[in-house]
């Protein structure tokens, strides 16, 4: 049995300490270490991308990590996306308001992918947002009801920006 190693990162943007083997994976580091189970595990093989989570800003498949190589980095988890308990991030309302999810399991992995593609893409195509998700397995709902909530999403993103923040008198 190896030692285990220390490994500091913020995660949600909460700074995190915890020992860990040098074998263990982010995936598995974050769901049983750190408690964030709403990072799903499929495959374990880097293909389904229900574990998608975002390092330092960029959709990373957990699985094929090691957690001690998030060492000094920034996570973000699916917990991590909504501004406040009663409150969706707009990608999460806009998967709820077009019925992009069904059980849910690849949900997760779904939304840290187009965060970072939405951020890029503030008005994509169809086909743009079927080639960002084509590397995320979904079993339930054939992908449309998920593509139209992108659009969704872009267009609710796109309506805040012009309408800009407003002045509370």
């Amino acid at each position: 049995m190896t030692a285990p190693h220390e490994v500091r990162l913020t995660v949600n943007g909460t700074p995190r300490r915890a020992e860990t083997e040098p074998r263990t994976l982010l995936s598995d580091f974050l769901r049983h270490d750190l408690g964030l189970t709403g990072t799903h595990v499929g495959c374990e093989h880097g293909v389904c991308g229900a574990c998608t989570i975002l390092l330092d800003g960029e959709p990373v498949r957990s699985c094929l990590v090691f957690a001690v190589q998030a060492d000094g980095h920034e996570i973000t988890t699916v917990e991590g996306l909504a501004p406040g308990v009663d409150d969706l991030h707009v990608l999460q309302e806009a998967f709820w308001e077009a019925h992009g999810l069904q059980c849910g399991f690849c949900t997760p992995g779904f939304l840290l992918t187009l965060v970072p593609f939405l951020e890029r893409h503030p008005d994509p195509t169809e086909h743009e947002i079927r080639v960002a998700i084509s590397g995320n397995l979904c079993r339930c709902t054939g992908y449309q009801n998920i593509v139209d909530a992108v659009l969704l999403a872009a267009e609710m993103m796109r309506s805040s920006a012009v309408a800009g923040p407003t002045v509370q008198e």
